[in-house]
Formats: structure tokens, C-alpha cells, sequence
């Protein structure tokens, strides 16, 4: 391993120590907080919608998050480890068979709509004879 990859591995544990990201993929509902910066103020802004792609890897990995205001679709990339990322919060997981969502772009209303993907339960009974 070179010295660059060495340095982004470190660099990469110790932000994900302080930072909270949970396991999501293309197709999830996400809700990010994002800082936002108001001349001497700065509040957190939630931006909630569909993950459509996942590019990148180690410290420089984003991901898309497309949603619907007001008629109009919006987009936006964020990094993961970025500061100005507060929070990822997981809504609800998604169904998908692609790794980049991007036909959602020609879909509105209920065309648009993702599966929820089930999660396997594993079973407790137990068999007596």
C-alpha cells in the first residue's frame, strides 16, 4: 500500500469514529441534515429524498439524492465525510435492481415509486418432538 492510501485509511477511521453513517443504497429514502451557514447564524436543513447513485470511494465518496419540490425535481450531491453533513438518517430502504437510479429522471407521480425492500427475519421456533 502506497503512502497516499495509508494517510486516506487513517484519516478515514478517524472520521468515522465521530461521524454516524449508516449502511444505505441506491433506492433508500434518506434524510440529510445539512449546516447551513446564514452570514453570523447557522441552522441545520433537512433535505429528504430517494438516494439515486453512490460514485467515489474512501474519503472522496458521494452520493445523489433526488426529490420532488413543489412539481420540480431537485438534485443534489453530497459527500459523506463532508462537515457541512450533520446528520443521515435512514427512512425507509428501498428495492432496486439498478446501482444508478437515474430513469427516475423521466418518471413522475406514482411511476415513480420504489418497493420497500423486506428484511429477512430469522424464525425462533423451535421443534419439540
Amino acid at each position: 500500500m502506497n503512502m497516499i492510501d495509508e494517510i486516506e485509511q487513517e484519516q478515514l477511521a478517524a472520521l468515522a469514529a465521530t461521524k454516524n453513517v449508516p449502511d444505505f443504497r441506491p433506492g433508500d429514502t434518506l434524510r440529510i441534515s445539512v449546516k447551513v451557514i446564514e452570514s453570523a447564524r447557522e441552522r441545520l436543513q433537512a433535505f429528504e429524498g430517494v438516494c439515486i447513485a453512490r460514485s467515489g470511494g474512501g474519503l472522496n465518496e458521494n452520493f445523489t439524492v433526488r426529490k420532488i419540490s413543489y412539481g420540480e425535481g431537485v438534485e443534489r450531491v453530497f459527500p459523506i465525510y463532508s462537515p457541512l453533513v450533520a446528520n443521515i438518517e435512514l427512512v425507509r430502504t428501498g428495492r432496486v435492481r439498478r446501482a444508478k437510479l437515474y430513469y427516475l429522471r423521466g418518471l413522475t407521480g406514482k411511476a415513480a415509486r420504489i418497493a420497500e425492500r423486506r428484511t429477512a427475519k430469522k424464525s425462533t421456533k423451535t421443534i419439540s418432538a
